[in-house]
C-alpha cells in the first residue's frame, strides 16, 4: 500500500499515539493543579485523539506481525508487546468513554481516581514501547533478512564510525587489539655506507 509494507505502516502509526496519551495525562495534571478548564479540555482532546491512534497502530501492529519473519524468542517479546498494547488501549478507552459520558469533565471525587489510572497507563506504555524497541533492535523483526547482512558486512568491513565512538566495528577493534606488526627488514641499500 502505497510503497510501504506492514512493518513499515506500523513503525509509522505507532509514534503519535503514545505522545498523544503522554501529552492528555500531563494536560490532566496540570488542569488539576492549576485547576484551568483550558487544559483540562486539551486532556480530553489528545486522550480521545491517543486512543483512536493506538487503535491503528494496534491494527498495524496485527498485520506487521502476520507479515514478518521472527524467530520463537522474538514472538514471546511480540506477544507481550501485544498484549500490552491491549491493556493500554482498554484503560484509556475506558478512561475517554468515562469522560465522555461525563462530559468532558471528572469530578472531584473521580479526578484522583481517572489521573492515577493516566499515570499507570503511561507507566504500561512505556514499557510496551520498549519492547517494540527490542524487537527492532535485539530481534532485527520488520528488518529484511538481505538488509541485516548487508548492515551485517558493512560493519565488519569498518562501516562508518564517528570519531571518539567506544562502539567500534568489530573489524577496527581486532586490529586494536593485535600486536604490531614486525618491523620490516632493512634493505641491502640500508645496509651499505
Amino acid at each position: 500500500m502505497f510503497g510501504y509494507d506492514a512493518p513499515r505502516i506500523h513503525a509509522a502509526l505507532n509514534d503519535l499515539p503514545p505522545a498523544l496519551l503522554l501529552a492528555s495525562v500531563l494536560f490532566d495534571l496540570l488542569g488539576a493543579f492549576l485547576k484551568r478548564d483550558s487544559l483540562k479540555a486539551a486532556g480530553f482532546w489528545t486522550l480521545v485523539t491517543g486512543v483512536l491512534g493506538t487503535g491503528g497502530a494496534i491494527i498495524s501492529g496485527l498485520l506487521a506481525e502476520d507479515a514478518t519473519p521472527h524467530s520463537a524468542e522474538a514472538h514471546a517479546v511480540m506477544e507481550t508487546h501485544e498484549t500490552l498494547a491491549f491493556i493500554v488501549l482498554s484503560l484509556f478507552a475506558v478512561l475517554a468513554i468515562w469522560r465522555l459520558v461525563r462530559k468532558g469533565v471528572w469530578s472531584e471525587k473521580e479526578q484522583p481516581i481517572a489521573l492515577t489510572a493516566g499515570v499507570i497507563g503511561v507507566a504500561l506504555m512505556t514499557v510496551t514501547a520498549m519492547l517494540g524497541g527490542k524487537l527492532v533492535f535485539e530481534h532485527g523483526v520488520g528488518i529484511p533478512t538481505t538488509t541485516l547482512q548487508a548492515a551485517s558486512l558493512n560493519r565488519a568491513s569498518g562501516g562508518h564510525q564517528e570519531e571518539g565512538d567506544e562502539r567500534a566495528a568489530p573489524s577496527a577493534m581486532a586490529h586494536d587489539s593485535m600486536p604490531p606488526a614486525p618491523a620490516p627488514a632493512p634493505s641491502d641499500s640500508a645496509k651499505r655506507p
